[in-house]
């Protein structure tokens, strides 16, 4: 079994209804530790739904699969689809849990918001997502 991280948004919402990932090829844009040595990549490494890799020995899959390029151990993590959820106009300024990941070896340290563009807009009023910041808990 892995460890579940959540990763849990906050952000205040000027007129809009929710803020939600947007389809299965969502990308979930993070920064991976790796448990065994430490060594967190420089590089911004993704997630989405729809890419999945078979794990060794037969335990099933997970959204990304990799080896650590110091330590060379093999670590995953999988998006636990059914914990997504979106974050609503009363989430406005506290933290809500959007989305769960299973990790193996691995423990996100940082999340890029990128594609928070889809929101459903009231017509003709300024809308915005500001003071986006996020945390990662253990689930």
């Amino acid at each position: 079994m892995g460890l579940k991280f959540g990763l849990q948004f906050k952000a205040t919402l000027e007129n809009v209804t929710n803020v939600r990932p947007l389809g299965d090829d969502f990308r979930w844009f993070l920064k991976l530790k790796c448990g065994n040595c430490g060594e967190i990549p420089d590089k911004w490494q993704y997630v989405t739904l729809v890419e999945s890799v078979p794990l060794k020995g037969g335990r099933g899959s997970a959204s990304m699969v990799q080896k650590c390029k110091l330590c060379s151990r093999e670590n995953s993590i999988d998006i636990l689809g059914d914990t997504i959820t979106p974050y609503n106009a009363e989430n406005s300024e506290t933290f809500k849990t959007m989305v769960q990941f299973e990790c193996r070896g691995l423990e996100p340290v940082d999340f890029q918001p990128q594609d928070w563009t889809d929101y459903d807009e009231k017509i003709s009023e300024s809308v915005g997502i500001y003071e986006v910041t996020h945390q990662f808990i253990k689930c």
